[in-house]
């Protein structure tokens, strides 16, 4: 891998500056400590397989990330780009919340607009900054529908019958991808790492799930730690604080407003009255770089 300081590129194994001419261009962005490496596939179809995604986001490796992201010409005239979103483990999903607001900030500071919709899998996202380097996205409808989450069988998505270890009755929830709330105590009590897979995988989730382990702090705050769906524990994941929020309101335990506390930091999340729910928060760029062909290969 190569990194860029102000003199030009520098390969970071011989130290010597040296031009790159077929290596693939990347940013590193993070919300929250949610990392993403972030490659643009506008001018150039990108296709990589899932072991091509697997040694980019390796940590000894590769890059390191926990989504790898592919930004590509939109489908819809209505977006100003696509966001391809792929896990850790290689698998693609259809949303990811803080990946979303990197890239929003990223196509604002193009078009120096505080403007822009990203499209996805999951459908169109609104995005807008609001200052201080915050953006906010509009992540779209909430759905407790057991089809939509999807669901294995027919079940009570409020107090769905899963347990694992400790946890019990959680929340299902789909923000255009699943999720399984459980409400506790303590949330640093809770040995995620070694529950989170279990859930992730139990047979009720036939796309698996991410899993969001929350505490009530007050009616406007709630603690949480989340493990995603091919990724582990993230340092923080704006669909599953939008999720959470979500449950907890559906519950009655917290209002339709509130701040999320994570790991890596903390997320406003408004759920609207006509069911879309919003959420804002910072992003930051970490460093830029090329990736060399042989780690492709």
């Amino acid at each position: 891998m190569l990194w860029r300081n102000r003199q030009g590129w520098i390969c970071a194994r011989s130290r010597h500056i040296k031009p790159v001419m077929s290596a693939l261009p990347f940013v590193k962005m993070h919300g929250l400590g949610n990392d993403f490496v972030i490659l643009d596939a506008r001018k150039a179809p990108l296709r990589l397989a899932a072991a091509q995604v697997r040694a980019i986001a390796d940590r000894h490796t590769g890059v390191g990330c926990d989504q790898l992201i592919v930004i590509e010409p939109p489908a819809s005239p209505l977006a100003d780009a696509f966001m391809r979103i792929r896990n850790a483990d290689g698998g693609e999903v259809g949303a990811c919340g803080n990946a979303t607001r990197c890239v929003a900030a990223m196509l604002m500071r193009e078009s120096r607009s505080d403007h822009v919709i990203v499209e996805t899998i999951a459908g169109l996202l609104d995005a807008e900054g609001r200052g201080d380097g915050l953006v906010g996205v509009d992540m779209g409808r909430v759905s407790f529908d057991w089809r939509d989450i999807p669901l294995a069988k027919p079940a009570d998505t409020v107090r769905l019958e899963l347990a694992a270890g400790a946890l019990r009755d959680p929340v299902a929830v789909s923000i255009g991808n699943p999720h399984a709330v459980f409400f506790v105590d303590d949330v640093d009590a809770v040995a995620l790492e070694t529950l989170g897979p279990v859930v992730e995988t139990d047979a009720m989730f036939p796309e698996r799930t991410n899993v969001e382990v929350a505490q009530i702090l007050g009616r406007d705050r709630i603690r949480l730690r989340v493990w995603e769906r091919g990724a582990g524990i993230t340092r923080a994941c704006g669909s599953g604080a939008c999720a959470t929020l979500a449950a907890a309101a559906r519950r009655g335990l917290t209002e339709r407003t509130a701040e999320v506390v994570l790991d890596g930091g903390t997320l406003r999340i408004d759920w609207l009255r006509d069911d879309h729910i919003l959420m804002t928060g910072p992003v930051a760029t970490s460093f830029t770089g090329f990736l060399d062909p042989a780690l492709l290969r």
